[in-house]
Parts: C-alpha cells; sequence; structure tokens
C-alpha cells in the first residue's frame, strides 16, 4: 500500500522553547492562569500515534494501557509481542469498542534492533508521526538467590528488560523528532519504560529482575536529558504487586489456599493492584497534562516504596 504520509523534516526545538507563550490577560487586576496544554476533559489523546510492547498477555499492563490509549481517542496503536496467541483477539476486542482506532499487531522481539526499527518506520510511513513509545515488554526468570543463578539468565533478563526499553527509545526518540508544517510543526512525544519498585528497593524482586529495572529507570533518566530541548519527555513507570500473566502463578496459589488477601499486606493500602490501575498512570505520562513531568520513576506500589518495611498492626 502506498504510503499518504507526508514528507518529513528533523526540528530540533520544541513548541515551548520555539514560541513566546501567550500572554492569558486579567481577571480583577491579577493574572489568568497560565496554560500550556487544553482542557482535562474529552479524549486525551486524541490523534496521536501509538507503540506499546509487551502487549499479548491479557492480564498485562501493555493491554490494558492499549484499551486507555484506544478509549482516549488515539489514532493508531501498535499493539506489539514476541507471542502473539491474543494479540488477533486484542485487536477485535478493540476495534468492538473503538471502530475508529487503528491497530495494528506486530509480532517480533523487543530486543532487536532491526524489529523495532521496522515497526517505528512503519508508523511514520503509515501516519507521518509517532507520538508515545511505551516499552513495556519484561520477563522474570529466575527465583533463587544470586549466588545460585545462571549468568545466561542473568543476562537473559537484562535483553528483554533492558536492551528492549534502549531500542525503543533509541528508535522512538529519531522518529519523535520528525515534523511537518501542517501536522505536526514541532518535535514531541513521550517515551515510557516499564521499571518496577524492584528498581528502587531492593527485596522486591530477583538480583536480575532488580538490576534490570533499576537499569530502565537510569535509562529514562539519561534519555531525558540527552532530548534536552525536543519536548520529548522519557519516563519510567514502577509498578509493585500488579496481578498480570507475570504474577498470575502467585494469585492463583493463594485463591487455591484462602490466603488472597495477604497479597499486597506490606503496602499502606494492603491489597495488589491491576494493570488497569498503571495503565492509567501510563495514560497520564503519555498526554499533555504530565508535560512538565520529566526523567522522572513514578511508583504505582500502593505505597510500598514510600517506607521502610513494617510488620502489619504494629506501628509503622
Amino acid at each position: 500500500m502506498a504510503s499518504a504520509a507526508p514528507k518529513q523534516q528533523l526540528r530540533a526545538l520544541s513548541e515551548q522553547l520555539s514560541t513566546p507563550m501567550k500572554d492569558p490577560g486579567t481577571f480583577e487586576n491579577i493574572p489568568r492562569i497560565k496554560r500550556i496544554v487544553g482542557d482535562s476533559t474529552g479524549p486525551r489523546l486524541e490523534g496521536i500515534v501509538v507503540i506499546v510492547t509487551g502487549a499479548n498477555s491479557p492480564l498485562g499492563i501493555g493491554r490494558a494501557t492499549a484499551h486507555q490509549f484506544a478509549h482516549n481517542g488515539a489514532k493508531a496503536i501498535f499493539i506489539c509481542d514476541f507471542k502473539d496467541q491474543y494479540l488477533p483477539v486484542h485487536k477485535r476486542e478493540l476495534n468492538s469498542l473503538y471502530p475508529n482506532v487503528e491497530i495494528h499487531p506486530r509480532q517480533f522481539d523487543a530486543a532487536d534492533e532491526e524489529s523495532v526499527k521496522k515497526v517505528v518506520q512503519e508508523a511514520l510511513d503509515k501516519y507521518g508521526r509517532l507520538d508515545v513509545m511505551f516499552a513495556n515488554a519484561g520477563v522474570s526468570l529466575t527465583q533463587t538467590r544470586f549466588t545460585e543463578s545462571s549468568t545466561e539468565d542473568f543476562m537473559k533478563v537484562l535483553r528483554t528488560n533492558t536492551l528492549s526499553v534502549f531500542l525503543a527509545a533509541k528508535h522512538a526518540a529519531k522518529a519523535m523528532q520528525q515534523t511537518h508544517p501542517s501536522t505536526k510543526p514541532y518535535p514531541s512525544g513521550s517515551i515510557i519504560g516499564t521499571a518496577s519498585v524492584a528498581g528502587l528497593r531492593s527485596n522486591a524482586g530477583a538480583t536480575d529482575y532488580s538490576a534490570s529495572k533499576a537499569a530502565v529507570i537510569s535509562l529514562m533518566q539519561t534519555c531525558a536529558y540527552q532530548l534536552a530541548g525536543t519536548g520529548i519527555r522519557c519516563n519510567a513507570i514502577c509498578p509493585g504487586i500488579i496481578e498480570t500473566g507475570m504474577t498470575s502463578a502467585v494469585y492463583e496459589m493463594a485463591r487455591a489456599r484462602g490466603t488472597e488477601r495477604k497479597i499486597g499486606q506490606l503496602n499502606p493500602l494492603m491489597r495488589g493492584g491491576l494493570a488497569d490501575e498503571v495503565a492509567r498512570v501510563v495514560l497520564f505520562l503519555a498526554g499533555d497534562e504530565s508535560g512538565y513531568v520529566n526523567g522522572q520513576a513514578l511508583p504505582v506500589c500502593g505505597g510500598l516504596s514510600a517506607g521502610h518495611p513494617f510488620v502489619p498492626g504494629k506501628l509503622a
């Protein structure tokens, strides 16, 4: 199919750095509130083009986030994963709920550079823009102490959890700087990497998993500075215990034993979280409402990362 995308060009500076802010005027001799973004009501991502990796799992954060993006007016969403068992199902569901949103399932390894480059270029060829990259692909392999862990498993985890985020940021950032006089006059975009509360504090995951997620946080912070002035923001989300495909075995075992209420008992909310609760934080980071949030690691952990471990019932 021939591309209808406009010819693109690179423009270095964001809209905020390129144009003076308009004077909002006064009300009874006091200045009106200055605003950069529009109203918070209505669709928050109208017309944007999104890529989501790690979107196959029916219980996953990727799928839940794709729904939030579609619900909030995205023009097109590429749902990507190494596995594709459920990607066609997700497409049918999203199309049934949001018929105006174009859904593109793509199967590839998020840690393979040529595959990442290809899907980013496809977004540019089809739509002439890329606005959001949600680098969400991740695995957890080892359950043993680091002294018993294998080098092979350690590198597999870093490859999927960290290298994939680097590649997503590398190629998305180039695409987000593409501009067009009428459709996208200024560079802009939001790159979001899935880290973990385990990347913030110890004792929340295996050594390889924790190290990989700490690296995601550092990547997003470093990339944010290297993209200074472009209007492209880079942030990490840090989920706590969330019911996803990765943690489903823990939940199923707890339900079988009647101990599900104990999941998440060490955080102040004293419960586990839902994928949709994380997805709504990603939605915030993707849109203009978070326009001054950059280089941050946002915990979505029920408060677990806010304090030291405590015994339920004892004074915190």
